[in-house]
């Protein structure tokens, strides 16, 4: 949501206090993925300790049993995110599946315990699924009902059964209704938003288009989901994604009328609702606000991926969606710039004054679906060709660490350039892909200097508003550059994020709720609000938090006197609060959930994942950039270049933990050779460890 808005927060007298009373908490400092860790990928936890020396570990399973010891790595300085000096510990050797693991941290003299976790395959397996339930829960216009929403206290009457809204008094508007119903509920309010829409509808569409990439589309094949079109022969993933396309379709503005062709910005309410409000117990008048180039290039490009998607599955439907992107195309180019106004009255304002990037991208996708030159040649024109940002450039976005927001449109342009097969060059496509790996690069480089070990910087304004979908977003940018470029090192950035968001953070919070030992319990959502209205359910598992926000900017979390900003600020990570109140860090949002959906549906798709070959695990990296030792396995030794390091302690061992060597070595000319007789001759995962007087490295060699 924009970074400024008027939700509606009343409550209850209770909520009126003009402060917020947070009551302290104390957290284990060991902070961990509390849901879990698949048995074959890297596994890291962070350890708040102001401790300089490295500290004792050990990994117990469920019996309580030591499986593996070691100790942590000391993090220099203070984690600008967090304000704490950390450790990183990293147990990757651990791969036995088993429920009820702990880590133990000895420090001071103290025994310090984590939450309990699994290592499993099927950490992801049911996530997923919840996540994409969200979307079901979430739908105006149709009766929410069992078996499909899993709960009977979560079943509701339909919302907006029959949505016919009026075009808003006085905005200069024709005075016209149309029939919008249908599409899901944006956030924690009833409203109807095209150009968060669209994002929304564009991942939950590229999570098909990326499964028959790599052709693993029996995952969303129909019967995966819990929902009322699961027997009709179409993939669920896709009656889910028709039900936000419909209403995406509906906001065009008909022929015969001033602006046909655009599409409405949005629809809501005439003024906030409060909270604790079932949708179909809503009675304002609801309106169309007024069209923007924004929303309708938002129906150019969506619809026009939708042409391609539903080709061979619904011909009259693909051809629908495809007039109505050429149209909503042409409108745009006679109107480039009606800019949506900062409109906050009863709905989320989602103004932008930039559509640079919206240009770019429905340029992208009507060129992959048609291959007319017309598109070709806008797009190749565009400053955004072929760029995928690692750090975002415009609007509220400015200087924050991400790829793709619905204010930030262009990386979605990239990605479908360089996952969906089309008329471009071949050379523009490995460009695309190159853009894609070379963001991912640059924040798997900075996880490393990250306390909490998340793909995201602290920016000048600190954590953005839903920092938690930027993690998200950028994740699905480092699983493509993965699907590129067969580098395990981009899966390994994946799984670093989902551990800081389920629970590795220094909130020691599971963003996600119905998961971990501290999950999401309070979100600010109307229905979702028995916080402060026991009357009304508890929230579903799967739904992902905003979380922390630097911008503090709704009343609650105002009241707790934290400042976001400033000598005393808050830290970044920290600026969160799990209330129903706090719309500025505790928000659900649409297209937060799809990425969601999107992540853990690839980190289920690789739940058998291997290393597909030698690859370093970064976690024990030096943050001196002068110690970057190279490695490399040959067929009888393995030799290490080892730059102007003087002398160095190298040690390898198995994957279970027997060392195989250890010695002290003075290189020479930068160089040394280790002849192992069984390290070279038997196959198997080997961990070589570097440790020297600039800090420590490690590599996973994969002998075969």
């Amino acid at each position: 949501m924009n970074v400024v808005q008027c939700r509606g927060y009343l409550l209850s007298l209770l909520l009126l206090l003009p402060f917020a009373v947070i009551a302290a908490e104390s957290f284990p400092i060991v902070r961990v993925n509390q849901v879990g860790y698949l048995p074959n990928a890297q596994k890291r936890a962070t350890v708040v300790s102001s401790s300089a020396s490295a500290l004792n570990w050990s990994l117990k399973d469920g019996s309580g049993t030591v499986v593996v010891t070691g100790k942590t790595t000391p993090i220099p300085g203070v984690d600008a995110a967090s304000g704490e000096t950390v450790h990183h510990l990293d147990f990757s050797t651990a791969s036995k599946a088993g429920t009820g693991y702990t880590l133990v941290v000895t420090d001071g003299g103290n025994e310090n315990k984590s939450h309990p976790f699994d290592i499993a395959g099927s950490i992801y397996s049911t996530m997923r699924k919840d996540a994409l339930a969200y979307f079901y829960h979430n739908r105006s216009g149709i009766k929410i009902e069992m078996p499909y929403c899993g709960r009977e206290d979560l079943a509701r009457a339909a919302g907006h059964l029959s949505d016919v809204a009026a075009t808003w008094p006085n905005s200069d508007q024709e005075d016209y209704s149309l029939d919008v119903t249908g599409g899901w509920y944006d956030a924690g309010d009833h409203g109807k938003y095209v150009v968060n829409g669209g994002i929304s509808v564009w991942t939950m569409m590229n999570m098909y288009e990326r499964a028959v990439a790599v052709n693993k589309t029996a995952q969303f094949a129909d019967g995966t989901m819990n929902i009322p079109e699961k027997s009709n022969g179409v993939p669920d993933l896709l009656d889910e994604a028709r039900w936000q396309m419909d209403f995406l379709l509906k906001m065009q503005v008909p022929e015969g009328k001033k602006m046909a062709g655009m599409v409405h910005h949005k629809m809501h309410d005439e003024g906030w609702t409060s909270l604790g409000l079932a949708p179909g117990d809503d009675d304002q008048k609801r309106y169309l606000r007024p069209v923007s180039t924004a929303a309708t290039l938002n129906l150019a490009a969506t619809a026009a991926q939708a042409s391609r998607v539903w080709k061979t599955i619904d011909a009259a439907f693909s051809v629908k969606c495809l007039t109505a992107a050429e149209k909503a195309w042409a409108a745009a180019l006679a109107n480039p710039a009606i800019y949506a106004p900062y409109h906050n009255e009863g709905g989320g304002p989602y103004n932008d004054n930039n559509v640079e990037d919206e240009f770019y991208w429905a340029a992208c996708e009507l060129y992959v679906t048609t291959g007319k030159s017309e598109y070709l040649t806008k797009l190749q024109a565009s400053r955004y060709y072929l760029e995928m940002p690692s750090t975002l450039t415009s609007g509220e976005d400015e200087g924050f660490s991400g790829c793709f927001t619905w204010g930030s449109t262009q990386g979605l342009g990239t990605v479908t350039l360089a996952l969906v097969k089309g008329n471009l060059p071949e050379e523009d496509v490995t460009r695309a892909r190159n853009e894609c790996v070379a963001a991912a690069d640059t924040w798997i480089a900075s996880m490393e200097k990250e306390g909490y070990i998340v793909p995201i910087k602290v920016g000048a304004n600190g954590y953005p508003w839903g920092s938690n979908s930027f993690v998200l977003n950028n994740m699905i940018v480092m699983a493509l550059a993965r699907d590129f470029t067969k580098n395990d090192k981009y899966f390994t950035g994946v799984t670093d994020g989902i551990d800081y968001l389920l629970g590795r953070n220094p909130n020691d919070k599971c963003y996600v709720s119905g998961y971990g030992e501290r999950p999401l319990e309070n979100p600010h959502h109307r229905f979702w609000a028995f916080q402060g209205n026991a009357a009304f359910p508890k929230l579903p598992a799967g739904v992902v938090s905003g979380g922390p926000n630097s911008g503090l900017q709704d009343p609650f979390v105002q009241g707790t006197g934290w400042k976001g900003s400033g000598a005393d600020a808050m830290p970044p990570a920290k600026c969160y609060v799990d209330h129903i109140e706090s719309w500025s860090t505790n928000e659900i949002t649409i297209n937060w959930n799809v990425a969601l959906a999107w992540v853990t549906a690839y980190l289920d798709e690789n739940s058998d994942f291997s290393p597909l070959a030698a690859r370093s695990f970064q976690g024990n990296n030096s943050y001196n950039q002068g110690f970057s030792p190279v490695i490399e396995a040959g067929r009888n030794c393995l030799a290490l270049s080892l730059g102007t390091i003087r002398e160095a302690k190298i040690s390898i061992h198995t994957a279970s933990g027997k060392v195989l060597y250890s010695e002290k070595l003075t290189p020479k000319s930068g160089m040394v050779t280790i002849v192992n007789s069984v390290f070279a001759k038997t196959a198997g995962l080997y961990i070589v460890n570097v440790n020297s007087q600039y800090g420590s490295f490690r590599k996973n060699i994969i002998i075969r």
